[in-house]
């Protein structure tokens, strides 16, 4: 079952995020998106496009490999 992936790039995303010390304020207005809207996204409740990614990963300043990387979320 997958979905334990979808988690553990939810919570790469909300690490890199907390690591920046970005809000999820942040995250949601450079993504054009409600606060809500993006804390589903880090709960891994919505699907989120590779597009969507992708936007992520940029405003993260980060590789997308590292937020799409779960072997290291897994141990955790």
């Amino acid at each position: 079952m997958p979905n334990y992936k979808v988690k553990a790039v939810a919570t790469n995303i909300r690490n890199k995020r907390e690591e920046l010390n970005y809000t999820q304020e942040y995250l949601a207005a450079k993504l054009s998106i409600s606060q809500n809207a993006y804390s589903k996204i880090e709960l891994g409740y919505t699907k989120i496009t590779v597009e969507r990614l992708f936007q992520i990963a940029e405003i993260l300043d980060t590789d997308l490999i590292e937020l799409i990387n779960t072997s290291e979320t897994e141990a955790a």
